[in-house]
């Protein structure tokens, strides 16, 4: 079942079955960020953390889905989506446990949206659908990680009331001694 997100755009719970078009998004998510990267690795991600328990939604532009003419264009839909259009925005959200405090909340995996269709308010509404969501089902906090050179999210994030709770630091270590 879907609902309107934006004048626009309609948001749907995505399913398991769905498991290649998130592969899709979430490379597509890390090629934007690291263009000379191959992230064929993303399907273990994949594998291992997509379930029933983390739940996936799709935002895609409204259409005519009643109307007549809308499967003239069989060949222009994707096979892994029920509506007419493609999905243009994805959000994952997983669980984890707030190791302060020891609460389960909600941690979004990816929110990502196509190139084409950013500036738009679609990842404000996404944000805000998730917050509703957690509220509803008892969290009292939402978490996410994001890269620090991704300026536009960082942004985002911050207009939103999110804050720097720790750092997640790496050192790359060389087999040479």
């Amino acid at each position: 079942m879907s609902e309107q997100l934006l004048p626009g755009y309609i948001i749907r719970r995505g399913s398991l079955l769905e498991r290649s078009l998130l592969l899709k998004f979430m490379q597509r998510t890390y090629q934007d960020l690291f263009p000379n990267e191959d992230f064929s690795h993303l399907e273990q991600t994949v594998k291992q953390y997509f379930s029933s328990d983390t739940p996936l939604w799709w935002v895609e532009e409204e259409g005519e889905q009643g109307s007549e003419g809308a499967g003239e264009q069989g060949s222009n839909k994707k096979s892994l989506s029920c509506a007419p259009h493609p999905p243009i925005a994805c959000l994952w959200v997983g669980n984890v446990i707030d190791q302060v405090h020891g609460n389960r909340h909600a941690h979004i995996f990816i929110l990502y949206v196509v190139p084409e269709h950013r500036r738009r308010g679609i990842g404000t509404a996404l944000m805000r659908y998730v917050e509703n969501w957690a509220i509803q089902r008892g969290d009292r906090q939402i978490g996410l990680q994001v890269f620090q050179s991704n300026k536009p999210a960082l942004n985002l994030y911050n207009q939103l009331g999110y804050q720097t709770q720790s750092l997640w630091m790496v050192k790359f270590l060389s087999a040479e001694k």
